[in-house]
């Protein structure tokens, strides 16, 4: 079965760092594009980036310049790459793929890891 498992979050400091891992199995990792998505207290979920499954990018206006995602298909594991983290980047991550049975169009998340911004 698909399984998606996050790590890597944390407490951290204003203008610090994190890198998040998502190890995924139980599909073909390498044919998928992969996405992290964080929710925070009392808002919605929010798109922080995607990867395709060729390495094309693309990243939420809030997080431009300050996270990268990437993907290690030898591995299947996605990362993302936070750099100088904002108390309002506090949420926790999650890690998504979405893929195709037989023309159904199914999404599956891992557990997600808590991301803390604080001084």
């Amino acid at each position: 079965q698909v399984q998606l498992v996050e790590s890597g979050g944390g407490l951290v400091q204003p203008g610090g760092s994190l890198r998040l891992s998502c190890a995924a199995s139980g599909f073909t990792f390498s044919n998928y594009a992969m996405s992290w998505y964080r929710l925070a207290p009392g808002k919605e979920r929010e798109l922080v980036a995607t990867i395709t499954s060729g390495g094309s990018t693309y990243y939420a206006d809030s997080q431009k310049g300050r996270f990268t995602i990437s993907r290690d298909n030898a591995k299947n594991t996605v990362y993302l790459q936070m750099n100088s983290l904002k108390p309002e980047d506090t949420a926790v991550y999650y890690c998504n793929v979405d893929l195709n049975h037989a023309g159904v169009l199914s999404s599956y998340w891992g557990q997600g890891t808590q991301v803390t911004v604080s001084s």
